[in-house]
């Protein structure tokens, strides 16, 4: 066997005895070799989160019927079954701050990243070179208050056409409607500096420099209709200190953006990340 055969299962469902046991053995009743499991039970909001990792096994066709069959039983909110080696498809969307776009791109490019990138889309122009460079579909879709809602249209069009998994905001700055907010619900990332909202508004690094901060960071998360509010995947802070000026701040700051923001996509393409109401579970 080889790595095409191993697969990713994925569920979440009220929190009850013996669910570890009724999944497990019905991976081994089909002869399957479990090569991670990772589990949680919520206090909380009484919900279980698993995740397995098992292998050999060329087709899961066998197992759609019992895994329906254990859906019901335990009345799973979800669960996902797929080969581990499969690449969801990746929409970006930029404008004119190119830092995290241009990692993506170069640890998709390195499989660092397991995603495809078959689009990028911008309110600007700025990034088409850059794009064309790895060879990416680049759609520049200029927006205006007046045609905000006819820009999401010709986005949710592309997410159509290409078959888009998830939808990345690597430095998008505008503010996404609530219809296409909920049209992608947990299918959609961002990354802001967490200066938010302590600092508000332009410049949050010249802010946090005037207030003389000891600690910047970022923070990856879901997108919803309450801005810079969706359940958080991942946060990264870096020390810094009075010798360094502003744009010392921002360089630094980009570095951590870049970092946080891909793997917050890492996590979510190898089906680690789990919503559970405000929050998230991620099995990293």
């Amino acid at each position: 066997m080889s790595a095409h055969d191993d697969h990713i299962l994925t569920l979440s469902c009220p929190d009850k005895p013996g669910i570890v046991h009724a999944v497990t053995g019905l991976l081994a009743s089909h002869g399957l070799n479990i090569l991670d499991l990772q589990q949680f039970s919520d206090p909380g909001s009484n919900k279980f989160f698993m995740r397995v990792h098992f292998s050999q096994a060329r087709s899961t066709a066998d197992l759609d019927g019992p895994m329906a069959k254990l859906s019901s039983e335990l009345a799973m909110d979800q669960y996902d079954l797929r080969p581990a080696g499969k690449k969801p498809r990746v929409l970006i969307m930029v404008s004119k701050i190119g830092h995290c776009l241009n990692d993506l791109l170069f640890r998709a490019k390195t499989n660092q990243l397991g995603i495809e990138i078959p689009l990028i889309v911008s309110n600007h122009p700025d990034f088409k070179p850059l794009a064309e460079s790895y060879g990416v579909q680049f759609h520049h879709l200029p927006v205006t208050k007046d045609t905000k809602l006819e820009q999401e249209r010709q986005i949710l069009d592309l997410i159509r056409k290409n078959d888009i998994d998830l939808v990345v905001l690597a430095r998008y700055m505008q503010v996404l409607s609530p219809g296409l907010c909920e049209a992608m619900s947990g299918k959609i990332i961002n990354i802001h500096h967490s200066f938010l909202p302590s600092f508000k508004g332009a410049k949050p690094y010249h802010q946090a420099y005037d207030r003389g901060v000891k600690i910047i960071g970022a923070t990856a998360h879901f997108v919803t209709a309450d801005l810079d509010e969706g359940p958080i995947i991942e946060q990264r802070v870096a020390r810094v200190d009075h010798s360094m000026s502003p744009k010392e701040l921002v360089d630094e700051g980009s570095n951590v953006e870049s970092q946080v923001l891909a793997a917050a996509v890492k996590w979510w393409s190898e089906k680690r990340v789990f919503l559970n109401g405000h929050k998230t579970v991620v099995f990293n």
